[in-house]
């Protein structure tokens, strides 16, 4: 019997460097999964365009309407186009949304996300000026399953890089984003070739460095 091969969703806000990332290297390695659909929030976000050009079905569900106080009614319609496409597995790539237990209970476990700081440290936005604010001596990047809480749900990999003398919040970001699109495309490549839990185990992650001040 011929395995089924999974069906992956990217979520994004706007240019996808990170599904650009994923989608050259799938190219590259023939990965064994279907994209079956970008999806985004802003019909004006750029990877759309890249994912148009590529072959791939893509959607849009505005945020606006729903507003603040109906964002569970918001994650629901997501959750039915989603469905409506047979996805297996969510590949969250610059989408700024936070996900309700609506949305993350529908597909649990088979979210996956990428946030550009060493978690637990620094969930949210800002994260670069942060970690220069805080002194710290490198910075990076980290892979987790996504829960309902902000940036949380158990970390599978993170790529790390030092923070030199005379960074700004633009120099480190740069740096980031390089590991960013190393790292991203191998875990997404284990976890839809069924191969997540061996590959990236989830654990505990080292605390990154801090300076003495």
């Amino acid at each position: 019997m011929t395995r089924k091969e999974p069906r992956v969703a990217i979520l994004i806000s706007g240019r996808g460097s990170n599904m650009t990332a994923i989608l050259d290297a799938a190219q590259r390695g023939q990965w064994p999964c279907t994209f079956a659909l970008v999806l985004s929030n802003k019909e004006s976000a750029a990877g759309l365009v890249s994912a148009r050009e590529r072959g791939i079905s893509t959607a849009v569900v505005d945020h606006r309407p729903y507003g603040r106080a109906r964002r569970a009614e918001y994650d629901a319609a997501l959750v039915a186009v989603l469905q409506e496409h047979r996805v297996d597995w969510v590949v969250l790539a610059g989408f700024m949304r936070i996900l309700s237990s609506v949305f993350t209970e529908a597909f649990s476990g088979r979210i996956l996300n990428i946030h550009p700081s060493l978690l637990p440290l620094y969930p949210g936005l800002h994260t670069h000026q942060r970690a220069l604010d805080a002194g710290d001596l490198e910075h990076g990047c980290t892979v987790h399953l996504v829960d309902a809480s902000l940036d949380g749900g158990p970390i599978l990999a993170q790529a790390r890089v030092p923070i030199l003398p005379g960074d700004t919040a633009d120099t480190l970001s740069d740096r980031v984003l390089v590991q960013e699109h190393r790292l991203y495309p191998a875990v997404v490549r284990a976890a839809v070739g069924g191969d997540l839990a061996r590959a990236f185990p989830a654990s505990t992650q080292p605390q990154p460095a801090r300076s003495a001040r």
